[in-house]
């Protein structure tokens, strides 16, 4: 496998650009006429939509790509999956580069960006069942092997997050199916799924989500994808790739996210809904909620904050918040929550309701876990 040095990046068939390795190994971006004249910025903070070209001020923390390509590339578990099949076919992992990854990636990637020439690797096809999916992905964290690598490969080597997931069809659509992890709790699906349930009652925006059954645990968590939608692929970035920023970091405030909402969106009606958010996160007790766990959804020709995902009862470095709120990620309560309402210039009784309510909500609801 020779490492690419110039991919052509489509977002449903139109040409959107050119990526190139440049002498400094950073990954230089042009959109192409075409899109200049018809298209949108596809990474509004770092990449306008103008002529040019485009280069990283630096090499971390994405390999020498701007955020937006980077959110193209598996992580955790897709990065597991791609690395021991480079090594099945005794390619070393390290001697991959960022553009290669993504020729790996194709148009199989989460979103809408399709990078081409694609240099997939090819995988055989095994049909399996949800529950022996979910045994190989238990081997391969037990061991780091699986007869069935390229099955797992297949159906979710382009996924990101620590968890195990599967692209899955669902009644014709696609959805992404999540396994536990070896750290996981037993009922991780279950959880998952009850949560995904109190946030649709506390009025997040969400997609649809099933709980399929299992015959060796509760049931897995399964969502349907949000990137997705009558037959096209809806072009998504993570605030990690808005803001040029590692999610590994915590090093976020939600005033931060709330400015940036607006910014991007110029809604409060979004605005809103990351409060909402915010608050769901605070009182159901979900503080992994880095910079990758916030996205947003270009449709319509507008700017729109993505679904809510990966909510769960989670902790991030030291038990605190990924994002603090106000400043306070070890133990923010409600006056913390306002203070950010108040920085946002939202209507602060409707934002006292909208918390109060999300508060009562979640201790009815979810108290088997909290």
């Amino acid at each position: 496998m020779n490492n690419n040095k110039q991919l052509e990046v489509y977002i449903n068939q139109k040409h959107v650009g050119t990526l190139a390795e440049t002498k400094d190994y950073l990954m230089a971006f042009e959109y192409s006429d075409e899109w200049v004249r018809s298209g949108f910025s596809i990474s509004p903070a770092s990449i306008p939509l103008q002529k040019g070209v485009f280069i990283p001020k630096k090499y971390d923390p994405f390999d020498g790509l701007f955020g937006v390509f980077a959110d193209s590339l598996p992580d955790g578990w897709g990065r597991l999956l791609v690395d021991r099949l480079l090594l099945k076919r005794q390619i070393k992992p390290a001697s991959i580069s960022a553009l290669t990854r993504l020729a790996i990636v194709g148009n199989s990637g989460m979103g809408a960006l399709e990078y081409r020439p694609s240099n997939e690797i090819n995988a055989e096809m095994t049909e399996m069942t949800l529950d022996e999916l979910a045994k190989e992905c238990e081997k391969m964290f037990d061991t780091e092997h699986s007869e069935h690598l390229d099955e797992l490969f297949r159906l979710g080597g382009s996924s990101g997050g620590a968890r195990p997931k599967v692209n899955y069809e669902i009644d014709g659509e696609e959805w992404i199916v999540k396994f536990p992890s070896s750290i996981d709790r037993k009922n991780i699906g279950r959880e998952e799924y009850d949560y995904s349930v109190c946030a649709k009652k506390c009025q997040l925006p969400m997609t649809d989500t099933r709980l399929l059954p299992s015959k060796f645990c509760e049931g897995y968590f399964a969502t349907k994808r949000f990137d997705r939608e009558d037959g096209q692929k809806i072009h998504m970035v993570s605030v990690s790739g808005l803001l040029e920023t590692s999610h590994r970091l915590p090093n976020l405030d939600y005033n931060i996210l709330m400015q940036l909402s607006l910014k991007i969106t110029h809604s409060y009606e979004e605005v809103e809904k990351l409060f909402r958010w915010m608050c769901f996160n605070v009182f159901a007790h979900n503080r992994d909620d880095h910079a990758k766990n916030f996205s947003f959804l270009y449709k319509n020709e507008a700017w729109k904050l993505s679904p809510a995902y990966d909510l769960t009862y989670s902790n991030s470095i030291g038990g605190e918040h990924a994002t603090t709120i106000n400043g306070n990620g070890s133990n923010p309560g409600i006056d913390d929550i306002m203070e950010v309402a108040r920085k946002t210039k939202m209507d602060e009784k409707k934002a006292q309701k909208i918390a109060d309510e999300i508060r009562e909500i979640i201790a009815e609801d979810l108290k088997e876990y909290l």
